[in-house]
């Protein structure tokens, strides 16, 4: 694919066929996806990639401490709820999703069966843990850096023709996940990626999430200098 193809084709997919990914085409994803840019070339990130039984287990794990009521032990900081115009985005996002699924305002199952997918990793056949050293902990650069390879994973995917949703239900229980994914203590759990190839009658996987203004999202100083010359 040519990278504007990438770019403007991917999308978020919460459904995904039964077929099993390779290792050697998910060995080519990543290593196209570490040319991303960090700090001063430190690439703090790891990746721990989970299928079969491994995974079953952390989704049974993860889904089974949340019903219960287990308080979530995500290891990156946690801003709260979202407010203002985040809290309307993250609104609009939903009932796309929703409306694509015919899930109703009111369908209370629905609506809870989509929240346990999420608990799952949307069933996906391989998930990817996105992980950096402890050492650095405590400051914003290692999760940024961590940020920027995981946005190069997901392209990276699609352009192999996979697709990906970037998941943080899926970490809620950390321990969880470092247990059957054999995570070491040296490392802080930051994201995980769910992947696999995507099922096109899956009506979720067709929705494009909607993007602000470039006017809303960027500005531009000493143009004007430049545009009256």
């Amino acid at each position: 694919m040519e990278y504007d193809d990438v770019v403007l084709g991917r999308r978020s997919i919460r459904g995904y066929k039964s077929e099993p990914v390779s290792r050697e085409l998910i060995e080519e994803v990543i290593t196209l996806a570490m040319r991303a840019p960090s700090s001063v070339n430190t690439q703090p990130w790891h990746f721990h990639v989970i299928t079969g039984e491994p995974l079953d287990r952390i989704r049974a794990g993860n889904t089974e401490r949340n019903l219960a009521g287990v308080p979530a032990s995500r290891e990156f900081r946690w801003h709260g709820d979202y407010v203002g115009e985040h809290r309307q985005r993250q609104i609009e996002i939903a009932v796309q999703l929703f409306g694509a699924m015919g899930i109703t305002r009111d369908d209370k199952k629905g609506r809870r069966d989509w929240v346990l997918r999420g608990f799952r990793q949307f069933d996906a056949p391989a998930s990817v843990v996105i992980t950096y050293d402890r050492s650095i902990h405590g400051g914003d650069i290692g999760p940024f850096d961590c940020g920027a390879v995981t946005n190069a994973l997901v392209n990276a995917a699609w352009s192999r023709g996979l697709g990906c949703v970037i998941n943080s239900q899926g970490i809620m229980q950390s321990p969880v996940v470092r247990e059957h994914g054999r995570i070491p203590e040296s490392e802080v759990i930051m994201t995980c990626v769910a992947m696999g190839f995507p099922d096109d009658s899956f009506p979720a996987n067709a929705v494009v999430s909607k993007r602000k203004p470039l006017a809303e999202a960027a500005s531009f100083v000493g143009f004007d200098a430049l545009e009256d010359s």
